[in-house]
């Protein structure tokens, strides 16, 4: 244990001074490696990993998700999700901020990533929940909660990644996030209406309730994401065709969708594939550091000392698993969402293997203790995003205002732990 306990400060600290957090977990794997054994098995094990990434099929389905969140995105589909959410709920107090919560979960279901969803949404929402003189506070707070759910329904790059990790469907872990993500999105509807409840001054109503007819006529301009999650997600759950092979027909549709709304110009899908390419790049070099600083966890004692201490102690599994979850808190205030996951599953699954949990209900909770720290201090990634693009609210102000959203994630969490099976009932019909 020694040795990883060592190679852990020794990353954190590369990590400190600037160190990309990828690069510092190769170098620690390496060096770890080269320690434990000997210089050539470092190297043979580096060659091992980049070839098997660089390679391997199942891996094939992140730049195809990453190309087809992209292509939404070009869409300009966020403000036609806003009014459809906003037709449904504008005329309540905190009205707009339901939108918002709403129109998040729809963007992200397509998107899949939290930072895209929150950033796009500011620039849709927060303009018209000002103008209506909603709190800045609430305002912020609601996108940013909002944009967490980018990574918690399907489909999700996070989770993708989670499966290759652990060795899971993808196709059971993207059902597994459905209820889930649901739960998510009525805890914070909850959570703007308590705030409104309190000061009815944060979020006023926004109009007179729409009629049906133009609920309708909001519900047309989004039909075309509607088709595409459901022919993506269908096809999956269906058996109709595999993960990767769903990647692919989502990219082709969200293009095709792009070009019907006339949004794709030749200069545009020049962005989109850079775009893809750079952050698949980007992703696949800290998987190979994670997985070279993970197999160097794997040759020290670690995984066996932590089931040595768990029955040493005679800990509770739950127990085990609360802990685990508050390591995953503390990290998230240092490291973004997809590195810390590479580095701590590795290492966490086998343990929670060994004291009989599910490993599709494991990802689940560590998805949403993830996006937990997507919004809580000091370095919330959604907020720091808010904040580069709203400079003119202040940070203390973002943070108060997702704090009713924190709350509500935590008893999202608090649920989900005590009542496994509501995120592995889709998954029991899937074979």
């Amino acid at each position: 244990m020694t040795e990883a306990l060592i190679g852990f400060a020794v990353m954190i600290l590369l990590i400190m001074v600037q160190v990309p957090v990828a690069f510092a977990m190769a170098l620690v794997g390496l060096g770890g490696m080269a320690f434990i054994r000997n210089w050539d098995a470092a190297y043979a094990m580096a060659g091992s990993m980049i070839y098997e990434s660089g390679f391997q099929y199942t891996l094939s389905v992140l730049p195809l998700f990453i190309l087809m969140g992209n292509f939404i995105t070009k869409a300009r589909l966020s403000k036609e999700l806003y009014v459809a959410a906003h037709s449904f709920l504008g005329h309540k107090r905190g009205g707009l901020a339901m939108s918002t919560i709403v129109a998040c979960g729809g963007f992200s279901a397509v998107c899949g990533s939290s930072l895209a969803t929150a950033a796009t949404m500011s620039k849709v929402a927060y303009p018209e929940m000002r103008r209506f003189g909603y709190d800045a506070g609430l305002a912020t707070g609601s996108i940013a909660a909002g944009g967490t759910l980018g990574i918690l329904l399907p489909p999700s790059i996070v989770m993708v990644v989670y499966c290759i990790l652990t060795e899971q469907s993808i196709g059971k872990m993207f059902a597994a996030g459905l209820l889930p993500g649901v739960l998510a999105v009525f805890l914070y509807l909850l959570a703007a209406k308590w705030v409104t409840w309190r000061d009815p001054e944060a979020g006023p109503s926004a109009g007179a309730r729409k009629t049906w007819s133009e609920r309708g006529r909001a519900l047309k301009e989004v039909w075309g994401v509607l088709l595409l999650f459901g022919v993506v997600m269908g096809g999956i759950y269906g058996g109709v065709f595999t993960s990767t092979e769903a990647a692919g027909i989502g990219a082709f549709g969200a293009m095709l969708f792009c070009m019907f709304r006339r949004t794709l110009t030749w200069h545009g899908l020049s962005e989109v594939l850079v775009e893809s390419a750079r952050t698949t790049g980007m992703l696949f070099m800290i998987l190979i550091g994670a997985m070279l600083f993970a197999n160097f966890i794997n040759f020290t004692s670690l995984p066996d000392d932590l089931k040595d201490l768990v029955t040493r102690f005679d800990l509770s599994p739950f127990a085990v698993i609360i802990a685990i979850c508050v390591l995953y808190v503390v990290l998230g205030m240092v490291l973004e969402s997809m590195s810390m996951i590479l580095l701590t599953v590795p290492i966490f699954y086998p343990l929670v293997q060994y004291l009989g949990f599910d490993l599709i209900w494991f990802g689940i909770i560590v998805v949403v203790v993830t996006e937990i720290s997507f919004i809580t201090p000091p370095f919330g990634m959604n907020v720091i995003v808010l904040r580069s693009l709203l400079p003119e609210v202040s940070l203390s102000a973002m943070y108060r205002g997702v704090a009713p959203f924190v709350v509500a994630d935590l008893l999202r969490l608090t649920i989900l732990i005590v009542f496994p099976a509501i995120s592995l009932f889709l998954p029991r019909y899937l074979g």
